[in-house]
């Protein structure tokens, strides 16, 4: 298969969704959904920050997380130095409060000894499809070191391992197959709900907890809440969108044995956004997994 998959712009082989303008409104869309997801809350730790206290937040995209916890925070008579860290700058905002910091840094090789003992919180959002086992445990390890002593790590996953909760029809179906495939290929873990919290302990993390949130896919054709859970998910759309920012990673791996071209991977897509619509059964979970670095540490 030697066709052009997309225009698309990947900041990494790794991490199989691009880092574009396209990707930055999805993003910030998903960012809505996830906080209604866990009840309006940007956060689940038990934090109690104060003024002057510094929080990290890798992967931070658009840096919509990080703004948006600051403000809160301003609101509440707390003024907080967030160090906001991506692998590419192509995603950050051009304007930003001062102590908001921007700078290109991946979690698994962050300043030493710079920021050790840095960070009286910490928080990551959804690089299941960017993370091998090697890359998970050098992450936490890094978390752990730069996290104060008595500092909480939160990391807010999606379920990426059963795919049968969102394969409602043929086309869903084989598309859970082809993602199945693709990140098999590239060492994705996807039961983070289980292994994170084995390697968060491992690495000297205590109190750890997991919190799943379930929310719908499609289903638009009915109002009528989910039978599983009232929190309004992804609608058919942007589920469509996001594995549509996988195609280059799908096509270039040649198809999988799924699909052969371009336009085939896209009317797979495509079909599967038809099913969720038209589905009232497809949902996903989200896990917000809680960890604490001891005091005496």
């Amino acid at each position: 298969m030697n066709e052009q998959p997309t225009a698309r712009y990947y900041a990494s082989k790794q991490y199989l969704l691009p880092a574009d303008n396209v990707e930055t409104q999805r993003l910030n869309t998903q960012h809505n959904m996830i906080v209604n997801a866990f009840g309006g809350k940007l956060f689940v730790a038990p934090t109690n920050l104060t003024t002057g206290d510094r929080v990290l937040e890798s992967a931070a995209g658009s840096g919509i997380w990080a703004l948006e916890f600051f403000e809160k925070n301003r609101t509440e008579g707390v003024t907080l130095d967030i160090e906001c860290i991506d692998i590419s700058s192509a995603q950050f905002p051009s304007t930003h409060p001062s102590e908001v910091h921007f700078s290109v840094n991946s979690v698994v090789n962050l300043p030493n000894p710079d920021w050790t003992d840095t960070f009286s919180f910490a928080h990551q959002r959804l690089l299941v499809a960017a993370m091998n086992d090697t890359l998970w445990r050098s992450a936490v390890a890094e978390l752990f070191r730069v996290v104060k002593p008595g500092g909480w790590v939160e990391l807010v996953e999606i379920e990426a391992q059963d795919f049968s909760t969102w394969s409602v029809g043929p086309n869903s179906t084989k598309l859970a197959s082809l993602i199945n495939a693709l990140y098999g290929g590239k060492g994705v873990i996807g039961d983070l709900s289980v292994y994170l919290p084995v390697i968060l302990k491992e690495a000297g993390f205590v109190n750890v907890q997991c919190d799943p949130r379930r929310v719908t896919i499609g289903g638009e054709v009915d109002a009528t809440p989910h039978k599983i859970t009232e929190v309004k998910g992804y609608g058919s759309d942007m589920w469509r969108d996001l594995w549509m920012g996988m195609k280059g990673p799908v096509i270039e791996a040649g198809g999988y044995g799924a699909v052969d071209t371009v336009e085939e991977y896209e009317a797979l897509v495509q079909g599967t956004e038809v099913e969720l619509k038209n589905s009232k059964e497809a949902y996903t979970t989200f896990f917000a997994i809680l960890a604490r670095k001891p005091e005496n540490t």
